[in-house]
């Protein structure tokens, strides 16, 4: 073993910045993507002078290792990952890495739907005042890198499941922990136990100098939290705190009429992401301020545009039924849905009742449709299949009449037909646009 050395499996967003931070430690770097590393990482481990590989793993060097960084999209299922471990050389995750270098407050943010968003208005929050924050984890630039070279007082930090899953010693000031839904099974072999445990990791080293927010409403949370000992301060938050236009929490009275967000479960994001923001300091006067600034993130309920009197909505971050369900819930219009994908092992009972009512025709968008048209072919008598995101605005078109929406929401992860949820929702934008152009300027 090279008590020096230390590997990092996948050369994306997180591995790169890793390699940097490591390398500015003084640690010997190896950096190894059994993949195509994307040019503009490539050029950054150029310009570092880190050593790299692609297309292959040589397993004498990484087994030589001190300690190995591996990226969350790699699944702890693969053989070198196994071997690793057979080894006994410690597997961490970049955050964990990362928060090993600095002192700034982090408040962290998982569940498995809603935080991108929470991530995104708690940081905007912070930003708004004043306060010295970074953005990171599994949104924004690489943490690893933002503390190689950056001074950050604050980070907000968006955590994945799988980003958990190798964490050890991380300890953030601020945990937030939004619902528990079935997602990820198959990374989980198919036990939602396993994946609540991995959803609990965020709280695990904190102590009782720090703050806890969780979804005391959450029935998967809350029977999990009954058999874990929690020492954080803790902050349970419930839905209806929003009468229509103001939102309470505690003493608190916050005017939604120009928050950009809507319906009950943003109400329900936007307060914690307040209650994470009074928390580390920030006045009712600058949070109102930061409410009434907030843009959305793109693929998440993103209006697109209206053509003639339908309104098309980009909900591509969806990847899982309870994310669709509170799409679906949203919608006061009758709805041309575009759905699928890779589907995770889904249970869409919980959507038949919304789909009954709302849903006007179906289409579906992936290589494999047979589940969906089975699940939905007795509620809904339209049910296409499409292979593009072209081809699917195009026959959304037919059935969409004045007063409808188009409702771009999956249900389902998108790598069957696209490299992730972002290039479903920009070609989706795209195809759109492009319909509206035709419509406006038809020769």
């Amino acid at each position: 073993m090279d008590k020096n050395l230390i590997s990092i499996l996948g050369a994306g967003e997180s591995g790169v910045g890793a390699a940097i931070l490591a390398q500015q430690k003084g640690f010997e770097v190896f950096v190894s993507d059994f993949g195509n590393i994307k040019e503009k990482y490539k050029q950054k481990l150029k310009n570092n002078n880190i050593p790299y590989e692609e297309g292959k793993h040589t397993k004498e060097k990484i087994l030589a290792s001190k300690e190995v960084i591996k990226s969350p999209g790699i699944p702890d299922k693969v053989a070198l990952v196994r071997e690793i471990k057979q080894q006994g050389i410690p597997i961490v995750d970049e955050i964990e890495f990362a928060a090993r270098y600095t002192d700034a407050k982090i408040i962290a943010i998982t569940g498995s739907n809603g935080k991108t968003t929470t991530t995104m208005l708690t940081h905007h929050l912070l930003k708004t005042g004043n306060f010295p924050v970074g953005l990171a984890g599994n949104i924004g630039y690489s943490f690893a890198e933002q503390v190689a070279t950056q001074e950050h007082t604050y980070y907000v930090l968006e955590l994945s499941s799988f980003q958990l899953d190798n964490i050890h010693l991380f300890q953030p000031s601020v945990a937030v922990l939004l619902n528990i839904t079935p997602d990820h099974m198959d990374r989980y072999d198919y036990k939602l136990e396993n994946y609540v445990n991995s959803k609990l990791r965020i709280i695990r080293n904190q102590s009782g100098g720090n703050d806890f927010i969780y979804n005391c409403e959450d029935e998967n949370l809350l029977e999990a939290l009954g058999r874990t000992k929690v020492r954080s301060r803790v902050h349970p938050i419930k839905k209806g705190n929003f009468d229509g236009r103001f939102l309470t929490l505690g003493e608190s009275r916050f005017d939604t009429q120009t928050f950009c967000l809507k319906g009950e479960h943003n109400m329900f994001n936007a307060t914690c992401a307040i209650q994470a923001a009074k928390i580390v300091g920030v006045t009712d006067e600058i949070i109102q301020k930061g409410l009434d600034t907030f843009v959305n993130v793109p693929h998440r309920l993103e209006v697109v545009t209206e053509i003639n009197g339908v309104q098309y909505t980009n909900d591509s971050k969806a990847t899982n039924v309870d994310a669709t369900y509170y799409a679906l819930k949203a919608q006061t219009k009758s709805i041309v849905w575009i759905v699928g994908g890779t589907d995770k092992g889904n249970d869409y009972s919980p959507i038949l009742p919304l789909v009954e009512e709302k849903v006007k025709a179906i289409i579906c968008l992936g290589k494999d449709n047979s589940v969906l048209q089975e699940t939905f072919s007795p509620l809904v008598k339209i049910i296409e299949e499409t292979f593009s995101a072209e081809e699917a605005v195009q026959r959304a078109e037919i059935y969409a009449e004045t007063g409808d929406v188009v409702l771009l929401s999956p249900a389902c992860a998108s790598f069957d037909l696209f490299n992730n949820y972002e290039q479903r929702g920009d070609l989706f934008r795209k195809a759109v646009l492009e319909l509206k152009k035709r419509k406006e300027n038809p020769d």
